[in-house]
């Protein structure tokens, strides 16, 4: 199988994680990071322990988008990938929206929410776009250039929004697949990755918000005779929401999406962390998602309208 050139935009602890395994099988990886966490990519290269099993170690090209900028050009890359947090991505397009238009390699998201390749067709065209969603996997830098992750981490991906009749995209999405399977990293393709985004952001909506509310993990959540409740309820909320989409996700869907994430292990949420670490959270993209789509339905969401509001009040 060809090895591959590929740009990690954004090695946290999902990005990290998924870097280290690409490296390890030989594909040739860089990464960007920013302040502390790339001064020691450079310097140490990349640590990532993964579920108290494994460690990787690689040194590799890590950039800012600055030197990004002056160092290479996109068409140096098979597969550019954006790990970054959805709160970043109108930032990192502006950052590189000439440089990704000045060249055709496809782009791969692997975020939070259901508005990432939108933005990212508006700056690219909607045929250099692959959706892609992590699954049951958590992450994050314990320390500079440190990165700590758990899960199975499976990647569900392809052509976004669907896969239409000859679709030039999915020879290549299928190569990918393949060489993140070789690669230790359990990979599928779809051929309606907006269906899949949406179903994952029933389980984002329904946990992430929550735990920052309560910081209580996902196991936490659903085994509660009170929260595990609310958490059905936001879940439910967001598949009413995906009617605004056309994407028209069913009880069927619900109830499979609240047994997986109630059977999950106890995972710390991306947005817990971030509330612990007094950074940013991705509401925008996960609750507020979810209420502008019922806002335009004229639905009510009472649950996901709630814990957003405690939230944005900063409790």
């Amino acid at each position: 199988m060809a090895l591959l050139k590929i740009l990690m935009v954004g090695a946290g602890g999902i990005g990290g994680y998924y870097a280290a395994r690409l490296a390890e099988a030989g594909h040739k990886v860089a990464l960007t990071a920013r302040g502390e966490h790339l001064k020691a990519l450079k310097q140490s290269g990349l640590i990532v322990d993964y579920a108290d099993e494994k460690r990787f170690r690689h040194v590799l090209p890590a950039y800012s988008h600055k030197e990004l900028l002056d160092s290479c050009q996109a068409g140096d890359f098979d597969l550019i990938i954006i790990s970054l947090k959805s709160t970043a991505t109108k930032d990192v397009l502006a950052d590189l929206d000439e440089w990704l238009q000045a060249a055709d390699t496809p782009l791969l998201s692997l975020q939070n929410g259901v508005d990432n390749e939108p933005l990212i067709a508006s700056v690219i065209g909607e045929g250099r776009v692959i959706g892609g969603l992590a699954v049951r996997i958590g992450g994050h830098i314990l320390k500079p250039g440190h990165v700590v992750a758990e899960g199975a981490a499976e990647i569900v991906m392809g052509p976004w929004p669907m896969t239409g009749i000859s679709d030039p995209r999915a020879p290549f999405v299928e190569q990918l697949c393949r060489a993140f399977n070789a690669a230790g990293i359990p990979a599928t393709v779809s051929d309606n990755i907006r269906y899949e985004l949406w179903r994952k952001l029933v389980i984002n909506n329904g946990v992430n918000p929550l735990s920052a509310l309560t910081r209580l993990d996902t196991r936490s959540l659903t085994q509660h005779p009170q929260f595990r409740h609310v958490v059905f309820g936001m879940m439910s909320e967001t598949v009413e929401a995906s009617k605004a989409d056309g994407v028209n996700l069913t009880r069927n869907d619900l109830e499979e999406m609240f047994g997986l994430i109630s059977s999950f292990n106890a995972i710390k949420t991306s947005m817990l962390i971030d509330q612990e670490k007094g950074r940013p959270l991705e509401l925008e993209s996960i609750a507020g998602a979810v209420l502008k789509r019922c806002e335009a339905l004229e639905l009510e969401a009472p649950y996901t309208s709630l814990v957003n509001a405690l939230l944005n009040h900063g409790l």
